[in-house]
Protein backbone atom coordinates (compact mmCIF):
# COMPACT_ATOMS: atom_id res chain seq x y z
CA UNK A 1 0.00 0.00 0.00
CA UNK A 2 1.67 3.11 -1.37
CA UNK A 3 -0.54 6.17 -0.23
CA UNK A 4 -0.58 9.13 -2.42
CA UNK A 5 1.41 12.53 -2.24
CA UNK A 6 -1.27 14.60 -0.03
CA UNK A 7 -2.02 11.53 2.38
CA UNK A 8 1.60 11.21 2.59
CA UNK A 9 2.29 14.71 4.23
CA UNK A 10 -0.95 14.27 6.52
CA UNK A 11 0.30 11.00 7.98
CA UNK A 12 3.99 11.80 8.67
CA UNK A 13 2.94 15.08 10.14
CA UNK A 14 0.37 13.07 12.38
CA UNK A 15 3.57 11.26 13.70
CA UNK A 16 6.05 13.82 13.65
CA UNK A 17 3.43 16.22 15.55
CA UNK A 18 2.57 13.30 17.87
CA UNK A 19 5.70 12.10 18.98
CA UNK A 20 8.28 15.28 18.55
CA UNK A 21 7.26 17.49 22.41
CA UNK A 22 8.09 13.86 23.76
CA UNK A 23 12.35 13.96 25.12
CA UNK A 24 11.96 10.94 27.40
CA UNK A 25 9.52 8.18 28.75
CA UNK A 26 8.36 10.56 31.82
CA UNK A 27 6.76 12.60 28.87
CA UNK A 28 4.97 10.35 27.26
CA UNK A 29 3.92 8.38 30.03
CA UNK A 30 2.74 11.97 31.67
CA UNK A 31 1.18 12.86 28.32
CA UNK A 32 -1.33 9.35 28.17
CA UNK A 33 -1.73 9.68 31.52
CA UNK A 34 -2.81 13.83 31.40
CA UNK A 35 -4.78 12.62 28.52
CA UNK A 36 -6.40 10.12 29.87
CA UNK A 37 -7.77 12.26 33.15
CA UNK A 38 -9.16 14.74 30.97
CA UNK A 39 -11.43 12.27 29.67
CA UNK A 40 -12.06 10.63 33.14
CA UNK A 41 -12.80 13.78 35.10
CA UNK A 42 -16.64 13.54 34.45
CA UNK A 43 -17.27 10.49 35.06
CA UNK A 44 -14.90 10.41 37.93
CA UNK A 45 -15.82 13.14 40.03
CA UNK A 46 -19.46 12.44 39.36
CA UNK A 47 -18.95 8.78 41.59
CA UNK A 48 -18.78 10.64 44.62
CA UNK A 49 -14.83 10.52 45.95
CA UNK A 50 -13.80 6.92 44.17
CA UNK A 51 -10.52 7.21 45.61
CA UNK A 52 -12.20 6.47 49.19
CA UNK A 53 -11.83 2.67 47.95
CA UNK A 54 -8.24 3.31 47.98
CA UNK A 55 -6.05 2.34 51.23
CA UNK A 56 -5.18 5.85 52.87
CA UNK A 57 -4.45 4.51 56.61
CA UNK A 58 -1.33 4.78 57.78
CA UNK A 59 -0.80 3.50 61.24
CA UNK A 60 -1.69 0.16 61.08
CA UNK A 61 1.62 -2.43 61.42
CA UNK A 62 1.74 -5.32 58.75
CA UNK A 63 1.79 -7.60 61.54
CA UNK A 64 -2.20 -6.41 62.08
CA UNK A 65 -2.93 -6.67 58.39
CA UNK A 66 -5.92 -9.09 56.84
CA UNK A 67 -6.19 -9.30 53.28
CA UNK A 68 -9.23 -10.67 50.85
CA UNK A 69 -8.85 -11.61 47.15
CA UNK A 70 -12.03 -10.27 44.95
CA UNK A 71 -12.32 -11.50 41.03
CA UNK A 72 -13.54 -8.27 39.13
CA UNK A 73 -14.97 -10.26 37.15
CA UNK A 74 -17.77 -11.70 39.42
CA UNK A 75 -17.94 -8.74 42.32
CA UNK A 76 -20.71 -6.97 41.88
CA UNK A 77 -19.28 -4.03 43.81
CA UNK A 78 -15.22 -4.32 42.34
CA UNK A 79 -16.68 -4.47 39.03
CA UNK A 80 -14.41 -4.45 35.82
CA UNK A 81 -15.20 -1.17 34.60
CA UNK A 82 -15.14 0.13 38.95
CA UNK A 83 -11.45 -1.73 39.05
CA UNK A 84 -10.35 0.00 35.68
CA UNK A 85 -11.42 3.22 37.34
CA UNK A 86 -9.51 2.75 40.30
CA UNK A 87 -6.73 1.29 38.37
CA UNK A 88 -6.77 4.52 36.20
CA UNK A 89 -6.61 6.68 39.28
CA UNK A 90 -3.73 4.95 41.05
CA UNK A 91 -1.25 3.93 38.25
CA UNK A 92 1.40 5.94 36.08
CA UNK A 93 1.58 3.57 33.57
CA UNK A 94 -0.13 3.67 30.30
CA UNK A 95 -2.74 0.87 30.72
CA UNK A 96 -3.67 -0.59 27.29
CA UNK A 97 -7.59 -0.57 26.88
CA UNK A 98 -6.87 -3.94 24.42
CA UNK A 99 -7.07 -7.30 26.46
CA UNK A 100 -5.50 -10.49 26.08
CA UNK A 101 -8.35 -13.29 25.38
CA UNK A 102 -7.12 -15.23 28.27
CA UNK A 103 -7.39 -12.56 31.90
CA UNK A 104 -7.07 -12.73 35.18
CA UNK A 105 -8.25 -9.30 37.02
CA UNK A 106 -8.01 -9.39 40.63
CA UNK A 107 -7.41 -6.91 43.09
CA UNK A 108 -6.71 -7.26 47.02
CA UNK A 109 -7.73 -5.44 49.92
CA UNK A 110 -7.32 -5.16 53.32
CA UNK A 111 -10.26 -6.35 55.30
CA UNK A 112 -9.90 -4.60 58.66
CA UNK A 113 -9.92 -0.98 56.58
CA UNK A 114 -11.80 -2.16 53.80
CA UNK A 115 -9.60 -0.57 51.38
CA UNK A 116 -7.80 -1.63 48.06
CA UNK A 117 -4.04 -1.97 48.29
CA UNK A 118 -3.57 -3.11 44.91
CA UNK A 119 -4.03 -4.75 41.47
CA UNK A 120 -3.18 -7.69 39.10
CA UNK A 121 -3.85 -8.82 36.03
CA UNK A 122 -2.31 -12.54 35.41
CA UNK A 123 -2.50 -13.09 31.07
CA UNK A 124 -0.97 -14.21 28.13
CA UNK A 125 2.46 -13.65 27.63
CA UNK A 126 3.98 -11.47 24.66
CA UNK A 127 6.02 -13.93 22.40
CA UNK A 128 8.62 -11.56 21.68
CA UNK A 129 11.09 -11.66 24.88
CA UNK A 130 14.43 -11.78 24.63
CA UNK A 131 15.62 -13.02 27.60
CA UNK A 132 13.44 -15.85 28.02
CA UNK A 133 14.29 -17.22 25.06
CA UNK A 134 18.09 -16.82 26.45
CA UNK A 135 16.73 -18.83 29.63
CA UNK A 136 14.68 -21.36 26.87
CA UNK A 137 17.87 -21.55 24.91
CA UNK A 138 15.38 -21.21 21.76
CA UNK A 139 12.22 -19.18 20.19
CA UNK A 140 8.48 -21.23 19.74
CA UNK A 141 7.95 -21.10 16.42
CA UNK A 142 5.85 -23.77 14.73
CA UNK A 143 2.24 -24.11 15.89
CA UNK A 144 2.91 -26.89 18.72
CA UNK A 145 5.52 -25.13 20.37
CA UNK A 146 3.49 -22.21 20.07
CA UNK A 147 0.57 -24.08 21.52
CA UNK A 148 2.82 -25.63 24.23
CA UNK A 149 3.99 -22.13 25.19
CA UNK A 150 0.33 -20.66 25.47
CA UNK A 151 -0.51 -24.03 27.46
CA UNK A 152 1.88 -23.43 30.54
CA UNK A 153 3.22 -19.68 30.52
CA UNK A 154 1.35 -16.15 31.69
CA UNK A 155 2.95 -13.21 32.59
CA UNK A 156 1.90 -10.15 35.11
CA UNK A 157 0.93 -7.02 32.91
CA UNK A 158 -0.36 -5.47 35.74
CA UNK A 159 0.73 -5.15 39.25
CA UNK A 160 0.52 -2.10 40.67
CA UNK A 161 0.27 -1.39 44.42
CA UNK A 162 -1.69 1.87 45.69
CA UNK A 163 0.60 4.52 46.50
CA UNK A 164 1.90 5.33 49.42
CA UNK A 165 1.04 1.42 50.15
CA UNK A 166 3.26 0.24 47.78
CA UNK A 167 6.23 2.70 48.83
CA UNK A 168 5.41 2.29 52.97
CA UNK A 169 4.44 -1.65 53.40
CA UNK A 170 6.70 -2.87 50.13
CA UNK A 171 2.93 -3.41 48.31
CA UNK A 172 4.65 -4.36 44.98
CA UNK A 173 6.09 -7.80 46.49
CA UNK A 174 2.73 -8.46 48.30
CA UNK A 175 0.70 -8.41 44.51
CA UNK A 176 3.84 -9.60 43.12
CA UNK A 177 2.84 -13.28 45.20
CA UNK A 178 -0.39 -12.80 44.87
CA UNK A 179 0.29 -13.69 41.16
CA UNK A 180 2.34 -16.77 41.50
CA UNK A 181 0.56 -18.63 44.58
CA UNK A 182 -0.33 -21.89 44.09
CA UNK A 183 -4.05 -20.25 44.29
CA UNK A 184 -3.55 -17.91 41.21
CA UNK A 185 -1.84 -20.71 39.51
CA UNK A 186 -4.68 -22.85 39.64
CA UNK A 187 -7.66 -20.50 39.68
CA UNK A 188 -5.84 -19.32 36.03
CA UNK A 189 -5.60 -23.12 34.92
CA UNK A 190 -9.30 -23.85 36.03
CA UNK A 191 -10.81 -20.63 33.93
CA UNK A 192 -8.65 -21.36 30.84
CA UNK A 193 -7.77 -25.30 30.93
CA UNK A 194 -4.25 -24.35 31.04
CA UNK A 195 -1.26 -26.01 32.66
CA UNK A 196 0.97 -23.11 33.98
CA UNK A 197 4.60 -23.99 34.46
CA UNK A 198 5.99 -20.75 33.85
CA UNK A 199 5.31 -16.96 34.99
CA UNK A 200 7.21 -13.76 33.71
CA UNK A 201 6.95 -10.31 34.38
CA UNK A 202 9.13 -7.10 34.14
CA UNK A 203 9.78 -4.16 35.76
CA UNK A 204 8.03 -0.54 34.66
CA UNK A 205 12.07 0.52 34.05
CA UNK A 206 15.19 -0.80 33.69
CA UNK A 207 17.64 1.42 31.59
CA UNK A 208 17.18 4.49 33.97
CA UNK A 209 16.61 2.66 36.96
CA UNK A 210 18.68 -0.29 38.29
CA UNK A 211 16.29 -2.15 40.82
CA UNK A 212 12.78 -3.01 40.45
CA UNK A 213 10.15 -4.09 43.28
CA UNK A 214 10.71 -7.51 41.97
CA UNK A 215 14.25 -7.65 43.38
CA UNK A 216 15.03 -9.53 46.25
CA UNK A 217 12.06 -11.83 46.02
CA UNK A 218 14.11 -15.38 45.71
CA UNK A 219 13.26 -17.94 45.37
CA UNK A 220 9.46 -16.49 44.19
CA UNK A 221 10.72 -14.73 41.76
CA UNK A 222 14.05 -14.66 39.49
CA UNK A 223 15.66 -11.83 37.66
CA UNK A 224 16.97 -13.09 34.29
CA UNK A 225 17.91 -9.76 32.09
CA UNK A 226 16.75 -6.74 30.32
CA UNK A 227 14.42 -6.93 27.64
CA UNK A 228 15.46 -5.13 23.98
CA UNK A 229 13.47 -1.79 23.52
CA UNK A 230 14.18 -1.25 20.00
CA UNK A 231 10.95 0.56 19.03
CA UNK A 232 8.23 3.26 19.46
CA UNK A 233 6.09 4.10 21.85
CA UNK A 234 2.43 3.73 20.83
CA UNK A 235 -0.41 6.09 19.75
CA UNK A 236 -2.32 6.50 22.42
CA UNK A 237 -6.32 6.01 22.85
CA UNK A 238 -8.17 7.82 20.53
CA UNK A 239 -4.98 9.25 18.55
CA UNK A 240 -4.35 5.43 17.66
CA UNK A 241 -8.05 4.68 17.06
CA UNK A 242 -9.15 7.75 14.38
CA UNK A 243 -5.27 7.18 12.76
CA UNK A 244 -5.89 3.30 12.24
CA UNK A 245 -9.78 4.17 11.11
CA UNK A 246 -7.78 6.92 8.21
CA UNK A 247 -5.37 4.16 7.08
CA UNK A 248 -8.47 1.39 7.07
CA UNK A 249 -10.64 3.77 4.64
CA UNK A 250 -7.35 4.31 2.48
CA UNK A 251 -7.05 0.33 2.44
CA UNK A 252 -10.66 -0.41 0.67
CA UNK A 253 -12.06 -0.79 4.47
CA UNK A 254 -9.18 -3.36 5.29
CA UNK A 255 -8.12 -3.83 8.30
CA UNK A 256 -4.14 -3.16 8.63
CA UNK A 257 -3.36 -6.30 10.45
CA UNK A 258 -5.57 -9.42 11.34
CA UNK A 259 -3.52 -11.15 14.31
CA UNK A 260 -5.10 -10.34 17.75
CA UNK A 261 -1.27 -11.23 19.26
CA UNK A 262 -0.13 -7.93 19.72
CA UNK A 263 -2.59 -6.07 17.49
CA UNK A 264 -1.86 -2.59 18.14
CA UNK A 265 1.35 -3.08 18.37
CA UNK A 266 1.55 -4.48 14.56
CA UNK A 267 -0.61 -1.87 13.55
CA UNK A 268 1.02 1.02 14.06
CA UNK A 269 4.57 -0.62 12.85
CA UNK A 270 1.92 -1.21 9.58
CA UNK A 271 1.65 2.39 9.51
CA UNK A 272 4.88 3.34 9.75
CA UNK A 273 5.74 0.90 7.07
CA UNK A 274 3.41 2.19 4.72
CA UNK A 275 4.25 6.06 5.56
CA UNK A 276 8.32 5.04 5.06
CA UNK A 277 7.54 3.59 1.50
CA UNK A 278 5.45 6.68 0.47
CA UNK A 279 7.55 9.34 1.68
CA UNK A 280 10.30 7.34 -0.49
CA UNK A 281 8.34 7.71 -3.26
CA UNK A 282 6.92 11.37 -2.75
CA UNK A 283 9.14 13.20 -0.36
CA UNK A 284 13.18 11.30 0.63
CA UNK A 285 14.12 14.53 1.95
CA UNK A 286 10.60 14.40 4.54
CA UNK A 287 11.65 10.81 5.16
CA UNK A 288 14.89 12.06 6.01
CA UNK A 289 12.92 13.97 9.35
CA UNK A 290 10.62 11.18 9.63
CA UNK A 291 13.31 8.68 10.33
CA UNK A 292 15.55 11.29 12.86
CA UNK A 293 12.11 11.37 14.75
CA UNK A 294 11.79 8.24 14.91
CA UNK A 295 15.23 6.86 15.96
CA UNK A 296 14.64 9.32 18.83
CA UNK A 297 12.46 8.01 20.24
CA UNK A 298 13.45 4.49 19.95
CA UNK A 299 16.39 6.08 21.80
CA UNK A 300 13.97 7.36 25.00
CA UNK A 301 12.30 3.67 24.85
CA UNK A 302 12.92 1.96 28.54
CA UNK A 303 14.72 -1.87 28.62
CA UNK A 304 12.72 -3.84 31.49
CA UNK A 305 14.61 -6.05 33.84
CA UNK A 306 12.61 -9.29 33.33
CA UNK A 307 11.85 -11.79 35.96
CA UNK A 308 10.68 -15.56 36.26
CA UNK A 309 8.81 -17.69 38.22
CA UNK A 310 9.18 -21.77 37.95
CA UNK A 311 5.90 -21.37 40.51
CA UNK A 312 7.34 -24.44 42.69
CA UNK A 313 8.13 -26.78 40.00
CA UNK A 314 11.75 -28.29 39.40
CA UNK A 315 11.11 -29.00 35.67
CA UNK A 316 9.54 -25.87 34.36
CA UNK A 317 11.94 -24.82 31.82
CA UNK A 318 11.99 -28.81 29.98
CA UNK A 319 7.80 -28.99 30.17
CA UNK A 320 7.42 -25.34 28.21
CA UNK A 321 9.94 -26.92 25.79
CA UNK A 322 8.07 -30.45 25.43
CA UNK A 323 11.49 -32.54 26.81
CA UNK A 324 8.78 -33.58 29.51
CA UNK A 325 5.29 -33.76 29.74
CA UNK A 326 4.03 -34.13 33.65
CA UNK A 327 5.59 -30.90 35.81
CA UNK A 328 7.45 -32.05 39.01
CA UNK A 329 7.10 -30.17 42.10
CA UNK A 330 10.18 -28.53 43.94
CA UNK A 331 9.69 -30.45 47.55
CA UNK A 332 12.29 -27.69 48.83
CA UNK A 333 10.06 -24.79 47.55
CA UNK A 334 6.84 -26.11 47.14
CA UNK A 335 5.36 -25.14 50.48
CA UNK A 336 6.62 -21.71 49.87
CA UNK A 337 4.35 -20.77 46.86
CA UNK A 338 1.26 -21.41 49.15
CA UNK A 339 -0.42 -17.97 49.72
CA UNK A 340 -0.43 -18.04 54.05
CA UNK A 341 3.53 -19.03 53.68
CA UNK A 342 3.95 -16.01 51.39
CA UNK A 343 1.33 -13.54 53.44
CA UNK A 344 4.12 -14.43 56.60
CA UNK A 345 7.35 -13.69 54.38
CA UNK A 346 5.60 -10.67 53.31
CA UNK A 347 4.49 -9.03 56.60
CA UNK A 348 8.21 -10.06 58.09
CA UNK A 349 9.39 -7.78 55.17
CA UNK A 350 7.20 -5.05 55.40
CA UNK A 351 7.18 -4.94 59.12
CA UNK A 352 10.54 -4.07 58.83
CA UNK A 353 9.98 -1.40 56.10
CA UNK A 354 7.37 0.18 57.83
CA UNK A 355 9.22 0.27 60.91
CA UNK A 356 12.29 1.65 59.82
CA UNK A 357 10.30 4.47 57.90
CA UNK A 358 8.46 5.30 61.21
CA UNK A 359 11.55 5.77 63.06
CA UNK A 360 13.38 7.46 60.45
CA UNK A 361 9.96 9.76 59.97
CA UNK A 362 9.67 9.01 56.15
CA UNK A 363 6.34 7.49 56.11
CA UNK A 364 4.23 8.68 53.54
CA UNK A 365 0.88 9.62 54.64
CA UNK A 366 -0.88 11.39 51.51
CA UNK A 367 -2.67 9.05 49.10
CA UNK A 368 -1.33 9.52 45.50
CA UNK A 369 -4.22 9.63 42.90
CA UNK A 370 -3.95 11.38 39.36
CA UNK A 371 -7.70 12.40 40.04
CA UNK A 372 -6.62 14.91 43.10
CA UNK A 373 -2.43 15.38 41.78
CA UNK A 374 -1.28 15.86 38.31
CA UNK A 375 2.43 16.22 39.54
CA UNK A 376 2.87 12.41 40.85
CA UNK A 377 6.69 11.14 40.56
CA UNK A 378 6.83 8.77 37.66
CA UNK A 379 9.64 6.89 37.63
CA UNK A 380 10.81 6.11 41.31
Amino acid sequence: MILDKKDTEYASNYFIDYYNPIQNIEDYQRMVKLSRMEAFSTPLLGMGGIEDDLYDVYDIHPKDMEFEIIDCAKDAYYNTQHCNDLLEITTSAPVEAGAPVRMLRWILKEKTTNKVVGFIRVCSPFLNCKPRHDWLGTTPKDDQALNRFNQHVAMGSIIIPVQPFGFNYIGGKLLALLCICHETREAFNQKYGADLALFETTSLYGSSKQSSQYDGMKPFLRYKGLTESNFIPLLHDEKFRKFEKWFIDRNDGNPLVTTMTSRKMRAQNTMLTIVRKSLKEHNPEKLVEFEAVMNRLKDITEQKRYYISTLGYSNSREVVLGQETELKKNEQNWHKFEWEFMLDWWKKKAGNRFENLRKEGRLRTELEVWNRDMDIQIIR
